[in-house]
């Protein structure tokens, strides 16, 4: 591995004192210890950084990626840091510096006819979601279930919400990208000087490489477009809870055809009883002995929660008349199960509580302290087929070997048009180092199994880059051979996040041959 001078990083930190100001630079032990990932499976020293700069323009971004490959000194982009689970902020590998885009927060552009937000890197949920509300912006965002993260940051790594624009990915339209030589680049309909169609017509002229630049490290994002959702006139939500696990599959397959054809277009999720349990209570309040919780004690809890084995609900966004309609089609496709909906409504005018609009939250953290101590979790998330068997084979398969670990099954599946995300937490004391070990061999054990049987993850933990790309293995990895070949060839100086989604430039790979 390549080791980082100390006299080349010193040179590089004062060249970047003189770009954004010597306050806006951060050294060694300041650094490590404000990036390290704050909710580590390991010693978060051994991964933390060597340095940490945070320009306020895509202006500073430029001058500060010509000096980085000028020295051959490696960046590490974050936005907020918020990916809790899947690193935080903390980089790859520790001989880098942050480049951290916190300061760069603006809200450029809300579109209100054309229904779109152009953002900066360090726009937060809460701050779009604030800024939507406080000028009677009639938009609605869609947010993941904590929303103190960066909108541009979870677009760009596939993270998902619960409106019909939950996919956000799939939203974003337009991006400005500084390359790996300080070049400025705008993708889609950007690259014509002028366009008045960059954040409205995905694709452009030629390849779109829009989505080629998420979880990629081919470029540093510092403006996106996002697609935002028109307020509706009215939500109708149906909540089910079912008493058995074995209803799963069930469920799954009610479900399916209401994706496929449109009926449901928001992203509902299955999530299993200690979802549900674990943002209510530690889990000494229900069972204080060694090993997963017994069945007969969850059963326990779950009555006296009045939860279910599986917690699920259905919201309907649009017209009152078409919702009421939509609400008789599911109740119709799941009226074989012996369970009933809990029906709810919002109208446009009432307070946003309860509408289904995304508002700023950070309860589901509240699952950190399921064990107690200073908490913390890895989240492992393969993706399904989006069927009952499959959705099952899944369920038994990982919750066997959690079990086996020791460990609670934490998880849910989040349903997309034709897949599922089955999305679980291992979660751990991270003062029990001991707890600790186990999680990251359950964690690796997880990706070989899922991978043996189709099954690949979409997103993971930072230290878990390589072991994921290489699980990605058809024609010899013929993928990875073509990231590489598109790294190499956009970001030269290989300065730009080396390593990851396992995406090493040239000069890594040779020093590791």
């Amino acid at each position: 591995m390549i080791m980082l001078d100390p006299a080349r990083l010193e040179q590089a930190l004062t060249r970047f004192e003189a770009i954004v100001g010597a306050q806006y630079v951060w050294r060694e032990e300041e650094a490590r210890h404000g990036y390290k990932d704050a909710m580590a499976p390991r010693d978060p020293m051994s991964y933390a950084p060597r340095g940490a700069v945070a320009p306020t323009s895509v202006e500073e971004v430029q001058a500060i990626v010509r000096v980085a490959g000028e020295l051959g000194v490696a960046l590490w982009p974050t936005s907020r840091g918020k990916n809790f689970g899947y690193g935080g902020a903390a980089p790859h590998l520790s001989d880098v510096v942050m480049l951290d885009l916190v300061r760069m927060n603006r809200i450029l552009e809300v579109n209100v006819e054309m229904g779109y937000a152009v953002v900066e890197p360090g726009v937060g949920f809460d701050d779009l979601y604030n800024h939507l509300v406080d000028n009677n912006i009639p938009l609605w965002m869609s947010a993941p279930a904590h929303t103190w993260g960066s909108v541009l940051g979870n677009a760009l790594e596939r993270g998902v919400g619960y409106t019909p624009y939950g996919e956000h990915a799939s939203k974003v339209c337009g991006l400005e990208i500084v390359t790996g030589t300080g070049e400025l680049l705008r993708t889609g309909m950007g690259a014509l000087d002028g366009a008045k169609t960059w954040q409205l017509f995905p694709y452009g002229f030629g390849p779109s490489w829009d989505a080629a630049l998420m979880q990629s490290n081919f470029g540093v994002a510092t403006k996106m477009g996002l697609w935002l959702m028109p307020e509706p006139e009215h939500t109708l939500n149906l909540a089910m809870a079912f008493d058995r696990p074995e209803d799963l599959p069930l469920g799954v397959e009610a479900l399916r055809p209401l994706k496929l054809d449109g009926t449901v277009q928001a992203n509902p999720s299955f999530g299993n009883i200690i979802r549900n349990l674990a943002v209510r209570a530690p889990r000494s309040e229900y069972y204080q002995g060694e090993g997963p919780i017994p069945a007969d004690v969850l059963e326990q809890a779950r009555l006296k929660s009045g939860v279910g084995h599986w917690n699920f609900s259905i919201r309907l966004f649009g017209d009152k008349a078409v919702n009421t309609i939509n609400a008789e089609k599911v109740k119709r496709a799941f009226a074989h199960l012996p369970y009933e909906f809990d029906v709810s409504e919002w109208h446009r005018g009432e307070p946003l509580k309860g509408s289904g609009s995304p508002t700023p939250t950070l309860g589901a953290l509240g699952v950190v302290d399921w064990l107690g101590g200073p908490g913390g979790h890895l989240t492992f998330s393969p993706v399904s087929p989006f069927t009952g068997a499959e959705a099952w084979e899944q369920y038994t398969t990982i919750r066997a070997m959690y079990e086996e670990a020791g460990f609670d099954y934490y998880g849910g599946f989040t349903a997309g048009q034709r897949y599922l995300n089955h999305i679980s937490m291992i979660v751990f004391n991270r003062n029990d180092e001991e707890t600790m070990a186990r999680a990251n061999r359950l964690f690796s054990d997880l990706i070989d199994v899922a991978a043996a049987r189709g099954w690949g993850e979409y997103r993971t933990h930072t230290l878990y880059y390589d072991q994921i790309a290489r699980s990605y293995d058809y024609n010899n990895g013929a993928l990875r051979r073509w990231n590489e070949t598109v790294k190499d060839a956009v970001d030269p100086h290989g300065i730009l996040a080396p390593g990851k989604m396992g995406i090493w430039p040239r000069r890594y790979r040779e020093a590791q041959a």
